[in-house]
C-alpha cells in the first residue's frame, strides 16, 4: 500500500488503514474525547477529603503489587513493616508519575507547535495538559500526605530523560506515553476497588483512571497514525527509543531508596526483586495490553523487539 503523505491533514485520516482497521478521523476522536473531558473531570483539591486522617491497618497500594511481595524477604517482614513499604512504594510511584506527567506535558506541547490551533485536535491536546497538571499536584499532595519521602528518579534516568524529551520524534513520543501511561493505569484500576488500601490512595487512583482513558485513546489513535505516515526512518527509530524507554521505565519503577526506609538491606532487597516471578508477572501482565497493541501496528520488530524483551515487560 502507497503510504499516505507526512504532511496529511484532518481529513486525510479516512483513508488509513492499518492492522486493526480503518483509522477514525482524528477531529472526530477529539471531539467525541472533548465532550468526554466536559462530563468527566475531576477537581482532586475539592473532590478528596484531604483532611480526613490515614486509617489505621490499611494499605497504601495493594500488596500484591507492592516489589517484594512473595519474596523470602517479604515472608520474613511484619505486617507493620510490609504495610510501610507500600506507603513509601506508594509515594515512590507517584514521584514516577509526577516526572513521567511533566516530561507528558512538554511532548504535547512539541507535538502540537505547529498543528491548526482551532483544531479539535489541538484543543483535546490542551485539555490533556491541563489534566496532567492537575494529576501532577493530586500525586504531590497525596506523597505529602503519606508522610513519606518523594522519591525522585536517578540522576542518570532524568538526564536520558532530559535527552528524550527534546530529540524525540512523533511517533517515539506517543510510544513512550503509552509506555508510561497504560502498566500505571494497569496497577490503579486493580487499586481504587481495593478495600484493603486508604480511601484517599484510592480515591486518587479513580480520578487517574478515569481521565487516563481518554489520554490513553488520544495516545493510541495518533501513534497508529504516525506509524502509517512516519517516514520509514522515524518508524525505525521509533522502534529502538520505545525499546530502550521500556528498558529505563522498567528499571524506574522500582527505586532501591525505599528499602532502608524500612529497615531492609537495599542489595538484598533488590536481588530479591529481580529474582521473582511474581513481580515480573505483575510487570508484564501491566504491559501486555500495552504490548499486544504495539505489536499489532508494528512498532515490536527487530531490534526494538529485543529491547522490549530485555526491559522484564515483554514475555
Amino acid at each position: 500500500m502507497t503510504s499516505a503523505p507526512t504532511d496529511m491533514t484532518v481529513t486525510d485520516t479516512e483513508v488509513l488503514r492499518d492492522a486493526l482497521g480503518l483509522l477514525k478521523d482524528r477531529e472526530q476522536v477529539a471531539e467525541r474525547l472533548l465532550d468526554s473531558s466536559a462530563r468527566h473531570s475531576f477537581d482532586p483539591d475539592t473532590e478528596l477529603d484531604w483532611d480526613a486522617p490515614l486509617e489505621e491497618g490499611k494499605w497504601f497500594w495493594p500488596p500484591e503489587l507492592v516489589s517484594l511481595y512473595d519474596t523470602p524477604l517479604w515472608r520474613k517482614m511484619s505486617l507493620e513493616q510490609q504495610q510501610d513499604l507500600s506507603r513509601h512504594e506508594a509515594s515512590s510511584l507517584a514521584s514516577l508519575g509526577i516526572w513521567f506527567e511533566i516530561i507528558l506535558m512538554q511532548l504535547l506541547v512539541r507535538h502540537i507547535y505547529d498543528k491548526p490551533v482551532t483544531s479539535a485536535h489541538v484543543r483535546y491536546a490542551l485539555t490533556e495538559i491541563a489534566d496532567e497538571c492537575r494529576h501532577s499536584k493530586m500525586f504531590a499532595r497525596m506523597i505529602h500526605k503519606g508522610g513519606a519521602p518523594a522519591y525522585p528518579v536517578s540522576r542518570v534516568h532524568h538526564n536520558l530523560a532530559r535527552v528524550l524529551k527534546t530529540v524525540s520524534t512523533t511517533p517515539g513520543s506517543f510510544a513512550c506515553t503509552l509506555l508510561g501511561e497504560e502498566i500505571l493505569d494497569w496497577m490503579q484500576r486493580l487499586t481504587f476497588p481495593d478495600e484493603r488500601v486508604q480511601t484517599l490512595v484510592r480515591g486518587v487512583t479513580r480520578i487517574h483512571v478515569v481521565e487516563e482513558a481518554r489520554h490513553v485513546r488520544y495516545a493510541r489513535e495518533e501513534l497508529r497514525r504516525q506509524m502509517i505516515t512516519a517516514p520509514r526512518w522515524e518508524r525505525e527509530l521509533t522502534r529502538i527509543s520505545s525499546g530502550e524507554a521500556a528498558r529505563v521505565f522498567s528499571l524506574a519503577f522500582v527505586n532501591p531508596d525505599v528499602y532502608p526506609h524500612v529497615g531492609l538491606d537495599r542489595r538484598e532487597a533488590l536481588t530479591q526483586v529481580k529474582a521473582s516471578g511474581h513481580r515480573r508477572e505483575v510487570m508484564q501482565s501491566g504491559a501486555k495490553r500495552l504490548t499486544d497493541f504495539l505489536d499489532e501496528i508494528g512498532v515490536l520488530r527487530g531490534v526494538g523487539r529485543r529491547l522490549w524483551r530485555r526491559s522484564g515487560l515483554l514475555a
